[in-house]
C-alpha cells in the first residue's frame, strides 16, 4: 500500500513539506518500504488519509534516503511516525519514555485516526504536547537506544 502514499525521497523535501504544510498535522512515517511492518502501518495510513484529508497530509520517508533526519529524530526503530503542525514537532505522551515519535504499528485505523484529531485539536489550541488517546495495550513497547552518547 506505500505506492498509494506521497514520498520524500530527500532532505529538501522533508524541509519543504514541514515548511508549506499548513493548519494541518503532518505525519512523517520513517521506514523502508519492503519492511513487512511499515506495510501494515502503510496500510493503515493509506485507508485513513482520505477521511483525514482536512486534519492531516501524509508522508513516507525512507530512512535510508534521508538519513540526516533518521539521525536527527534518533530513528532506531522502523517504523517511527513522527507529528508536525505548522513546522511546530507535535510530542504525544504515549506512556513510554520518548514522546517525540510513535514507534511501530497502530493496531487498528481508529486508533490513528483517534490520535491525528487529539494531535489537531491540540495544536489548534497552542499545545505542543498531548495525551494520546490509544489503550496503552494497543501501543508497542520496546527499550530507547541512545547511540553514540
Amino acid at each position: 500500500m506505500s505506492f498509494l502514499l506521497p514520498k520524500l525521497t530527500s532532505k529538501r523535501e522533508v524541509d519543504q513539506a514541514i515548511k508549506t504544510v499548513a493548519e494541518k498535522v503532518l505525519v512523517l512515517r520513517f521506514g523502508k518500504d519492503n519492511d513487512t511492518v511499515c506495510l501494515q502501518l502503510d496500510d493503515i495510513l493509506a485507508k485513513t488519509a482520505h477521511d483525514l484529508s482536512k486534519m492531516a497530509v501524509i508522508y513516507l520517508v525512507d530512512v535510508n534516503k534521508v538519513p540526516v533526519y533518521t539521525q536527527y529524530f534518533d530513528i532506531s526503530y522502523i517504523p517511527s511516525t513522527i507529528f508536525f503542525f505548522n513546522g511546530q514537532h507535535m510530542k504525544v505522551d504515549y506512556g513510554s519514555p520518548d514522546h517525540t515519535k510513535f514507534v511501530g504499528s497502530f493496531k487498528t485505523k481508529q486508533d490513528f485516526i483517534n490520535l491525528i484529531e487529539v494531535i489537531y485539536r491540540g495544536a489548534m489550541r497552542g499545545k505542543l504536547i498531548v495525551r494520546s488517546p490509544i489503550d496503552p495495550n494497543n501501543i508497542p513497547k520496546y527499550d530507547l537506544l541512545y547511540q553514540g552518547i
